[in-house]
């Protein structure tokens, strides 16, 4: 199992500029394979080639095509971290924030939908369920800051308890193949909003102003 694990990890992490925009182009080259051709496409010798570097090159940072997977996992799951972060630490009410974060989430999907659904279907391994594992936590410990702020009760459970509501509905928009990412928004805010009853205090505010 110690292997399988060592399997699925960079051998080593690049330290100057050059190693790391080589990383970079490889990581992004396995992105581009899964995203166009699928899965079956995805080997090493395909990402070298497509990445311009040598295979020797490439495996001295990923022994498989595994380990290229789960660093690609960790770069759009850094960029998803940012982004929906970034969108919720904006001044407002309640409702606004999350909106912004909802919004934040979709562009990310969007952003490249064929790739986004490619990982969701990817083969599930022990390396990919832990990243999934670390995207939740962080993605729920986000959004239960934001929540705590606001004086929402256990928003520890209720920011748990929202991440699986969006990610249902998102993910099944997806394989759908929906491209409307207003309309799925709305749905999103008022899903989100009807669990943590956001919208009526919303409502009532704007009635007595």
């Amino acid at each position: 199992m110690a292997k399988t694990a060592a399997h699925a990890e960079p051998r080593k992490r690049p330290s100057q500029a050059r190693s790391a925009a080589t990383v970079a182009a490889m990581v992004e080259a396995a992105a581009r394979i899964i995203e166009v051709r699928g899965w079956a496409a995805l080997t090493t010798n395909h990402v070298a080639e497509l990445s311009g570097v040598s295979i020797g090159s490439l495996y001295q940072y990923f022994p498989s095509k595994e380990a290229l997977l789960a660093e690609l996992v960790r770069r759009e799951r850094a960029m998803l971290l940012h982004d929906v972060g970034l969108a919720m630490a904006l001044d407002g009410e309640l409702p606004f924030a999350i909106q912004q974060g909802v919004m934040a989430g979709l562009a990310h999907q969007f952003r490249r939908p064929a790739l986004a659904l490619a990982l969701e279907s990817a083969p599930s391994s022990p390396s990919l369920q832990r990243e999934d594992e670390a995207l939740r936590q962080a993605l729920a410990g986000q959004l239960a800051g934001l929540l705590a702020r606001h004086g929402v009760a256990d928003p520890d459970m209720a920011a748990a308890d929202v991440i699986a509501l969006c990610r249902g509905i998102i993910d099944a928009a997806a394989l759908r193949g929906e491209t409307d990412m207003a309309s799925l928004a709305r749905r999103l805010g008022r899903a989100v909003h009807g669990y943590l009853d956001t919208a009526a205090p919303a409502r009532e505010a704007a009635a007595s102003a």
